[in-house]
């Protein structure tokens, strides 16, 4: 544990004008307060406190900054009060203090839309002043540090989730690379121990395999840069960390042996002019890997990231990848926002590159319920940039795979609602085209123009997809109210009585309705029928069994379909549905519906080869998408495994998909010689994510020689 004058001289360090007596104070106040209470550790509590502030004076924070750390959590779990903070240190301190406070309960619940809520006020609080998102990034860091003391093993896999999927991003989008290493790595060490150890037990072998290759490589690195004019230039290596590795596994669905990249190189020199004389160094000395450059020097990351990346093949046949960079872009990459935080003396500054996120992150929360709202900020966190410009040369950043309809809702949310057409470079391109890198994008408008469904199939941005389905909930109600008001009156008619909406009011609660609207929306969803509504308020007599009408929920349970209880967007309601076995698609996949006779709709993948058949009958192709009921259901993904024939291989291969949450519903040996078994597994998952996440799993094991989806 830190202790009081070492922490105020480290503070003292870098801010020599750093008020030493706030800091003391606040040291001996946290120290106090916390008493003799205890960590699951069995260390005193306010080892956590004096931590989190060594934490944030190692990001060169501010004196406000490194106090709050030292009391975050004093309101919370002493007998401390906001009042007291405020007397005893200032209402900036206080009001640091109040949002990390408010925060501090922030954990990944059971209840979706629970977890969804903290986010959306842990986003707000940032909006207010991005140190509360510091001193929280901090505190997490810590507990993260000391996870394995948490004897409860679902509480420490529910806090290593939530690291991972919304404090670790949040660092990166602020520019915190460092931070977001550490998060990351501490919560894949208890989210996937056997990958972790698989790949880390590799890097161990290739690492005795090579001896001090990093070192080698360093040295003649430093050589080639000297005898080109750079004498001055510091070069340091690395192994990527076991989790970015995995993440590539995933992503570019390779094995291990595949990566190119797994060492990683940097150059630092004293400006720009020297950046790009390096890189030329560089390429003239070793072969360049195609396709590896860029240039975040001339186009900035939107949280401000800057430097030189390129590929070669360098010394020793390896190849490795480069990253040039000036010492004061090496600060900002490692510490982001916070490295700029003493020198502009701005509390609560907005804006920088970083800012921009967030601020859209604030407009979507005005048009998204707060479920949607996390969705759309997971999504945008994870994905990688594009970047394209307006006429007028403003950069835009958007999540790769963009169109110009996310492009459009992020330059403004009118241009996105009106938007008839793009120009992408002059040409006049439809609105699902994907965009990148340079592209110069025109947007086309007319004040006649509304969102078009059609747009949620291929929006990526959170912002885009918000708008698409506020207005497509406030049109889909006004239609469905419409169509359900004419069947009821047709029912009406048909049973041979005059419409009114008295009797309907009465038997709105037997019906589960709020409003005679909400019934009309019912109606019209296909949710009810018209004759359910007219002998729910008129009810037949006793002995009229055949008019008897068998509630629409009964009837499903009755009948026992199975089929009919997958929820697919743009289907009509009641329709049959059934899942291709040629292509086994899984909530992920970009999907299409094709009519078949007998059978209702058949859901294929969009890139099933069994498509090209019905090429010539389009009457029968059906738009259709994943709806998010898909989430709690189970689907089969199908995969090809190549396994060596050795004693226990097989167990080695049911164990790892078990690990990953998969359930093997079949398993056929299609091939086998005396050396290989090449089998067939149909593996029960929630989505495509999981299932990659178990073919990476797999292609992480040894005993397993090659793993691929099955397609067809």
């Amino acid at each position: 544990m830190m202790r009081q004058p070492d922490l105020v001289e480290l503070v003292k360090s870098y801010d020599p004008a750093a008020d030493e007596a706030v800091l003391n104070r606040a040291y001996v106040y946290s120290m106090k307060a916390h008493g003799a209470q205890l960590r699951e550790s069995g260390d005193p509590y306010f080892s956590h406190p004096v931590e989190v502030a060594g934490l944030l004076a190692q990001m060169k924070l501010d004196t406000a900054s490194v106090a709050t750390g030292l009391l975050h959590d004093t309101v919370e779990d002493t007998v401390a009060t906001l009042d007291d903070i405020e007397i005893r240190f200032g209402p900036e301190i206080a009001r640091l203090v109040d949002g990390v406070t408010k925060l501090s309960r922030l954990e990944l619940q059971s209840d979706q839309s629970k977890q969804a809520e903290n986010f959306r006020k842990l986003v707000l609080a940032m909006s207010e002043d991005i140190r509360v998102l510091l001193v929280k990034l901090a505190d997490r860091l810590h507990n993260m540090q000391t996870l394995r003391f948490v004897k409860n093993e679902e509480k420490r896999r529910r806090i290593a989730r939530e690291t991972m999927d919304i404090y670790a991003p949040l660092a990166e989008r602020i520019g915190m690379h460092r931070m977001k290493d550490q998060l990351e790595d501490l919560a894949f060490a208890e989210l996937y121990p056997d990958a972790r150890s698989s790949v880390t037990a590799r890097l161990g072998f290739l690492r005795a395999k090579g001896g001090d290759i990093v070192a080698r490589i360093t040295g003649e690195l430093t050589r080639k840069l000297a005898e080109g004019g750079l004498p001055d230039a510091a070069v340091s290596g690395r192994e990527k960390s076991a989790y970015s590795i995995w993440r590539k596994m995933q992503r570019k669905d390779v094995p291990f042996e595949q990566l190119a990249d797994i060492m990683a190189f940097r150059v630092l020199v004293d400006d720009v002019g020297q950046c790009y004389h390096a890189l030329g160094v560089i390429h003239s000395a070793y072969h360049v890997v195609p396709g590896r450059f860029k240039d975040y020097i001339s186009t900035p990351k939107p949280n401000n990231y800057r430097s030189l990346h390129t590929g070669v093949l360098g010394p020793e046949r390896q190849r490795i990848e480069m990253q040039i960079r000036t010492r004061d872009m090496h600060e900002i990459a490692e510490l982001g926002v916070a490295a700029h935080w003493l020198y502009k003396q701005e509390s609560g500054r907005t804006d920088g590159p970083q800012y921009r996120w967030l601020r859209e992150l604030v407009d979507i929360l005005e048009h998204s319920s707060a479920e949607e709202f996390l969705e759309h900020t997971k999504l945008e966190m994870f994905q990688d940039q594009v970047f394209a410009f307006t006429p007028k040369g403003e950069l835009i950043a958007l999540p790769r795979g963009a169109t110009p309809v996310d492009f459009a809702y992020a330059v403004h949310s009118q241009i996105g609602d009106t938007c008839v057409g793009a120009k992408i470079n002059g040409r006049l391109l439809p609105l699902r085209t994907e965009l990148v890198n340079g592209d110069q994008v025109e947007i086309v408008t007319s004040k006649n123009q509304t969102p078009s469904p059609t747009w949620e199939r291929f929006v990526v941005t959170g912002k885009a997809r918000a708008r698409i389905r506020r207005y497509i909930r406030t049109q889909q109600r006004a239609q469905y109210l419409d169509l359900g008001k004419a069947i009821v009156q047709k029912a009406f008619r048909q049973e041979g009585r005059d419409f009114s909406e008295r009797p309907l009011q009465a038997v709105l609660t037997r019906l589960n309705c709020a409003t005679t609207e909400d019934l009309y929306v019912a109606v019209g969803e296909g949710n009810l029928t018209g004759r359910e509504v007219v002998n729910t308020a008129f009810p037949p007599e006793p002995d009229s069994d055949k008019d008897k009408v068998v509630p629409l929920s009964r009837a499903r349970r009755r009948s026992g379909g199975k089929e009919n209880a997958v929820s697919i967007r743009g289907l009509i309601p009641g329709m049959a549905l059934h899942f291709a076995g040629c292509c086994h698609p899984l909530p992920g996949d970009r999907i299409v519906g094709i009519v078949t006779t007998g059978k209702g709709v058949t859901i294929h993948t969009i890139d099933c080869d069994t498509l090209e058949t019905f090429n010539d009958e389009p009457e029968r192709w059906i738009d259709v998408a994943w709806s998010s009921d898909e989430a709690e259901a189970i689907h089969v993904g199908r995969i090809n495994v190549t396994i060596a024939n050795e004693p226990g291989n097989l167990g080695s291969l049911t164990t790892t998909i078990g690990k990953q949450g998969g359930n093997i519903s079949n398993l056929k040996i299609t091939n086998r010689s005396q050396d290989f078994f090449e089998i067939m597994v149909d593996i029960e998952v929630g989505d495509l994510k999981q299932l990659s996440t178990i073919i990476a799993a797999l292609r992480a094991t040894p005993v397993i020689n090659s793993v691929e989806r099955a397609r067809g």
